[in-house]
């Protein structure tokens, strides 16, 4: 039956005390799906001012306290960012948008300096790889020279993604990251990167050298998240783009932006390329928040955002709740045993990945996790894969049940084609 048979007006139910919507319209869990985009872009762009208010206070006075506070403001950033990366890949504007923010890996020696006998010393993919902007105020890269005696904004954004090598990634989150912790150079041992305040500190008490510059970097570096935040935010907003093509036309563009997405990030994305890949491969290189050691709320706060945009309902960074009309009330009314079936596997989803968070919480990080050897963490890595593998093929489900069409989930060799990850 096609979408059009199957919309109506949005009666609201109460069962066992969660709310529920009766046959809702497509139009209806629409503009749930947007509200709740808007307040989690909104809640990422309140977080991120806070972080470059950190940053500011580290610059103006740099000591252990003022540090400390930043790296405390740039996790605390990633919470409500990571709940908004299921409305990647079924929304163009997103996608075109989000490589600003949360590109990754990185190689970090076009940022800052590094050590070679890990990293290397150079690229045959990247010219840049050691190019090191904050210790070269004059950069020649692939022949060109680059004018870097003032690092701000522009600078960053004409670095980024330089000679189109993804991995030159100059601005969003992981910069910042990187700024913030330095390398993590214990392997899969423990410990995150150990970078000392005093990089940033005046006069003699500098480390590393080129303290003023790096803290130009570091400014410019936040100041960038928060005005690609504010853009993104605008676009959710009332009559913004994003949320008028969600939108506009009977419904099923938008439906379909909702399952791509779900669908797409829980396998070939979060499942496969930031999960099974590192496992597969025992690698620690292979951490999504790999400076920090944060990878392990990287990864549950992604399953949560799965979570949220299906049910419709989002808790946001001061407690109050974003919900209304969702897809799981949209798929209950054609098919109630899919729907109870997915509900039950993204809580399995979200469960699991508190598992690595609670792991983590006791001194077991993710690349401890996935270290070789270490059967227990594997495991527990691993349940969290097979969970997301398990929910994708109820996402897979929800195309017929609700009459669209024409979707195909992101993909990963790691799942696909493991004899041919290396």
């Amino acid at each position: 039956m096609k979408i059009a048979k199957i919309l109506g007006t949005a009666a609201l139910v109460s069962t066992l005390g969660v709310q529920a919507y009766a046959a809702p319209g497509a139009k209806d869990v629409l503009t749930t799906y947007a509200d709740i985009a808007h307040a989690g872009y909104e809640d990422s762009l309140i977080t991120a001012k806070k972080l470059q208010s950190a940053i500011d206070a580290l610059i103006a006075q740099p000591s252990a306290e003022t540090f400390g506070a930043a790296k405390s403001a740039w996790l605390a950033a990633r919470v409500p960012y990571q709940q908004t990366e299921v409305y990647r890949f079924g929304n163009a504007i997103v996608d075109d948008w989000e490589g600003k923010v949360n590109a990754w890996p990185l190689d970090e020696g076009l940022i800052d300096y590094v050590e070679t006998g890990l990293y290397g010393e150079e690229s045959e993919e990247n010219p840049a790889y050691t190019a090191n902007v904050i210790a070269n105020p004059s950069l020649n890269i692939s022949g060109t020279t680059i004018d870097a005696s003032i690092i701000d904004a522009a600078l960053l954004e004409d670095l980024h993604e330089i000679d189109d090598v993804e991995s030159n990634v100059a601005t969003g989150y992981h910069a910042i990251e990187f700024l913030l912790w330095g390398q993590d150079l214990n392997g899969t041992d423990a410990g995150a990167g150990a970078r000392e305040w005093t990089d940033y500190a005046g006069g003699d008490a500098c480390t590393n050298d080129n303290c003023d510059r790096r803290g130009a970097y570091l400014k410019a570096a936040g100041e960038l998240l928060v005005s690609d935040l504010e853009w993104i935010t605008e676009q959710w907003a009332d009559g913004g783009e994003a949320r008028e093509t969600v939108l506009e036309g009977d419904g099923v563009p938008g439906l379909t932006a909702i399952v791509t997405g779900m669908g797409s990030l829980s396998y070939g994305e979060l499942g496969g390329e930031r999960t099974k890949l590192g496992l597969l491969l025992h690698d620690p290189e292979e951490e999504h928040d790999c400076f920090s050691d944060n990878t392990h709320n990287s990864h549950f706060y992604d399953a949560l955002g799965i979570q949220n945009v299906y049910l419709g309902r989002y808790t946001r960074v001061d407690g109050s709740v974003v919900e209304g009309p969702a897809l799981s009330d949209l798929v209950a009314a054609k098919d109630a045993a899919l729907d109870t079936e997915l509900r039950g596997k993204l809580a399995t989803s979200v469960l699991a990945g508190k598992a690595m968070v609670t792991r983590a919480q006791g001194g077991e990080h993710f690349d401890q996790l996935i270290a070789m050897g270490n059967d227990d963490g594997n495991a527990v890595v691993q349940t969290f894969v097979d969970a997301l593998v398990d929910q994708t093929k109820s996402i897979e489900q929800i195309i017929a049940a609700v009459g669209i069409d024409g979707i195909e989930f992101e993909g990963s060799d790691s799942l696909d084609n493991p004899s041919a990850v290396n």
